[in-house]
């Protein structure tokens, strides 16, 4: 097997392996809506306001404490500010 179709297949293995994580991730987001649903259904019929900006702080700050890298904080910020942006519409 030459050098460059040792990289291929190296590189179809990483592949495959982002792709099975992408699936678990899906999974995790989904599983994540339901919640949000749950939480946006009991907000609501409590009259209660969907943006809860010191819980999202405090969220943001744990998963930050939390990364152990390669992601850098701000990545992590980013990433979760978008998926909570994300999912609040859920909750409307």
């Amino acid at each position: 097997m030459s050098n460059s179709e040792q990289v291929r297949s190296k590189l179809d293995i990483l592949r495959e392996n982002i792709d099975e994580v992408d699936a678990q991730l899906l999974r995790l987001l989904n599983q994540r809506a339901e919640l949000v649903l749950k939480v946006g259904k009991l907000k609501k019929s409590n009259k209660l306001a969907v943006v809860h900006k010191d819980r999202e702080q405090a969220l943001l700050a744990r998963l930050c404490e939390q990364n152990s890298g390669p992601l850098q904080m701000e990545m992590v910020v980013q990433l979760f500010q978008h998926i909570i942006d994300t999912l609040k519409q859920l909750q409307r």
